[in-house]
């Protein structure tokens, strides 16, 4: 079965197409600039890459540059779109209402729109490729995988916020969590590296990248994660601001701050960005503190101590610990922030063997020591895989 993967932004439709159940790619890319005078196709397949300008200035006209890359004489790797026969939809914000995938009807179309502004920058794009590829692909199933139904299995002890209750019950102010599809698929890789179920892992799973989040897994379940509401609590990340001191809000305002400049403030001009004044790039901030940039090397440090803290409030919340996983660009390709990370967490069963932690960039390995209690994994992430799976089962049939 063919299964398409899209991940639709304000401005781009991110693809993937995959042979299932093998798992095969056999084709990539994305369609960027979209709405502007030239957008922009890039296009993967059989090894080769392709690119070149277009125009699109809808989402729609966007998917039909897709079909017609996939179907081209050229570089194309089907011979019709009719061989599409379920389309995978990365969906950030699906509230409480949904704890796992789902194939898309009227009724998920109007629960993803209800939850629109919890996630405004992403829910809203997200409807526009469904949408659009509703209408390119009618034949095919159209399956939603949301960011938040891993995280279905907190606990409300952990989800609930200490506001007055009636928040909650008016309007659903809860953690809910993202990058779900993410510390799900490196949770079940990382069981299946241990040569464990996979519920039977208890895992601290370590997402980092622009956005950053650090989950909780018991028994192959999350019952704690960093996120919250909005992507916005938790870790140092690349421009927001994690956890801080609300009142810092109200002060601002006092002093003349919007609450458009502070919302524009905590998430995009904080974080990383911010303590450095420089950069939100993570190889950036390296090089510079190479150089001896006094704030750069700040930004670093904080951005590590925040999540060593979050790994040891995970710990004890899991009492029994088997693996800390990092995946994501940052969590995949830094070694050195891995490095200062694990270091001095000893006394929870980590430790880091610098060698091994050097050898693992950008690929899947081991970078604890032979006698480390708790093991530490570096796993690339595969997101589209996971909503290719999802998808290729709603679809009517089965992985192996």
């Amino acid at each position: 079965m063919k299964v398409l993967v899209i991940n639709a932004g304000s401005s781009s439709i991110k693809y993937q197409l995959f042979e299932m159940p093998a798992g095969q790619v056999l084709a990539r890319g994305i369609v960027g600039r979209i709405g502007e005078t030239v957008s922009e196709l890039s296009h993967t397949y059989n090894g080769n890459k392709h690119k070149t300008e277009v125009t699109a200035k809808d989402h729609e006209q966007a998917m039909t540059i897709i079909l017609q890359a996939l179907v081209d004489k050229k570089i194309g790797v089907i011979d019709t779109v009719t061989q599409i026969k379920a389309v995978g939809h990365r969906v950030v914000h699906g509230g409480e209402e949904f704890t796992g995938s789902m194939r898309i009807d009227e009724k998920v179309i109007a629960s993803v729109e209800k939850y629109a502004d919890l996630a405004p920058l992403h829910n809203p794009p997200n409807l526009v490729g469904i949408r659009a590829a509703r209408h390119s692909l009618p034949e095919a199933v159209q399956v939603a995988c949301f960011d938040t139904a891993f995280h279905a299995t907190i606990p409300e002890v952990a989800f609930l916020y200490a506001l007055p209750y009636e928040i909650y019950e008016t309007y659903r102010v809860r953690r809910y969590g993202f990058h779900g599809t993410s510390h799900r698929y490196i949770a079940r890789r990382a069981a299946a590296i241990l040569g464990k179920g996979k519920y039977e892992i208890n895992a601290i799973t370590c997402h980092l990248g622009n956005g950053c989040s650090i989950t909780a897994v018991k028994q192959g379940h999350s019952v704690d994660t960093s996120m919250g509401l909005t992507p916005l609590e938790g870790v140092v990340m690349g421009t927001r601001s994690g956890d801080f001191d609300p009142a810092i809000l109200f002060y601002l305002n006092d002093k003349g701050y919007t609450v458009d400049d502070l919302n524009t403030m905590c998430n995009k001009k904080s974080g990383l960005l911010g303590i450095s004044g420089k950069s939100n790039d993570m190889r950036n901030l390296s090089e510079l503190a190479v150089g001896g940039d006094r704030r750069a090397q700040l930004a670093i440090d904080i951005f590590c101590y925040r999540i060593k803290k979050y790994i040891g409030a995970y710990t004890a919340v899991l009492d029994t610990l088997d693996a800390v996983i990092f995946t994501g660009g940052i969590g995949e390709n830094a070694v050195d922030v891995r490095n200062t990370i694990c270091t001095g967490l000893t006394q929870v069963g980590i430790q880091i063997d610098p060698e091994k932690n050097r050898a693992i960039v950008g690929c899947e390995g081991l970078v604890s020591t032979a006698d480390s209690r708790v093991q530490v994994l570096v796993v690339p992430t595969n997101e589209e895989a996971a909503i290719a799976n999802d998808t290729f089962e709603l679809a009517g049939e089965r992985t192996v």
